[in-house]
């Protein structure tokens, strides 16, 4: 199982809570731009209950275009250093292998690539190098394009075919097995049907053998669970019930870590699924 210094063991799921520097993602862009803003977000989520805080400078919602090493880096990298000499467990969200080699450097602990070293084919070696564990999500291509790319006859077999692959490959790379965290890629060339049959597929993904990470927080599949009459979906930012909801469920099935925004209540959800499950042990 995955250890990651300074966290707790696994005997309950983790809680990663999110710190987007960016302007522009999906549901709290550019709240977080600055930053010290970002910093001293990032440590409220620890106050919240976060075991671990995810740091990202490039948005990944749909329609979206990439921006520059430069930018990303300078982005990013302060905000990693600034929340690790606090002592705080930090993981980097990046698709760029030199960005993730500057956030070790910076104190990151954990690397997580929606990519699963797809987007930058040096991704598994510089990982391996770092020795932190990482994050293989299941990707089929860049954000301007991936809903194009939402087309599956089994989605939950072919998940997880994909995602052996990817291990395949990075372990070929001189990835340790130790290493590797599985994501499932909810939204990510998924449409609401799909994240919903890979949700309820959690067993079966978990047969690959490694941990996983679910991140359904605030998805816009769950905004259009919820939407209104007229048939608008519910807004970000109140699809967090709805996140507590998947939170409780996937820690009950056995998620490794949840990534959400909201960090508090989504703690909580994980305590319960914890002790539900010690109950029926």
């Amino acid at each position: 199982m995955i250890r990651v210094p300074g966290l707790p063991g696994e005997e309950r799921c983790l809680v990663m809570g999110v710190v987007n520097v960016t302007p522009d993602s999906f549901s709290d862009g550019g709240r977080w731009f600055d930053e010290g803003t970002a910093i001293r977000h990032g440590l409220e989520l620890v106050e919240q209950g976060a075991d671990i805080v995810d740091v990202g400078g490039e948005s990944t919602r749909p329609g979206a275009a990439r921006v520059s090493l430069d930018e990303e880096l300078a982005r990013v990298v302060p905000v990693i250093r600034g929340l690790a000499r606090e002592g705080v467990a930090v993981s980097v969200d990046t698709m760029r292998a030199e960005v993730a080699n500057a956030a070790v450097a910076a104190g990151a602990r954990l690397v997580n690539d929606v990519s699963g070293g797809l987007a930058d084919p040096d991704m598994p070696q510089v990982v391996a190098a770092t020795g932190v564990p990482y994050v293989v999500m299941h990707w089929r291509g860049h954000s301007h394009d991936m809903d194009n790319r939402a087309v599956y006859a089994d989605v939950v077999t072919e998940v997880r075919e994909e995602l052996a692959k990817r291990v395949d490959s990075v372990l070929a790379e001189g990835v340790s097995p130790e290493q590797i965290v599985l994501d499932p890629g909810l939204g990510f060339a998924k449409n609401a049907v799909h994240n919903w049959a890979v949700l309820a597929g959690i067993g079966q993904l978990s047969e690959l053998g490694y941990p996983l990470l679910v991140g359904a927080s605030r998805k816009r599949f769950l905004g259009r669970l919820l939407a209104g009459p007229d048939g608008s979906p519910r807004p970000f930012s109140r699809s967090d019930d709805a996140t507590l909801a998947v939170t409780a469920l996937a820690a009950h099935a056995g998620a490794w870590c949840v990534r959400v925004h909201e960090v508090g209540p989504n703690a909580d959800a994980v305590r319960v699924a914890a002790a539900w499950k010690r109950a029926e042990s």
